[in-house]
């Protein structure tokens, strides 16, 4: 399995978020093929690696 190095990855939060600290997800679409994911409360923590086309059709099924 390949590796990444995302301590510079741009984590952008979703829109949906309320600001108060709930339930929440950042990506970063720095990195062509795969989209990291992870919990926003604990950025520190496991991030999932995602192939971009799972994450694609991950958002179209709930927001569609």
């Amino acid at each position: 399995m390949r590796s990444y190095d995302l301590t510079n990855a741009h984590w952008f939060k979703s829109s949906y978020s309320n600001g108060q600290g709930g339930d929440c997800v950042e990506v970063s679409y720095d990195f062509p093929g795969i989209v990291p994911v992870r919990d926003s409360k604990n950025p520190a923590g496991p991030v999932l690696l995602l192939p971009a086309t799972a994450w694609s059709a991950f958002v179209a099924g709930v927001t569609g």
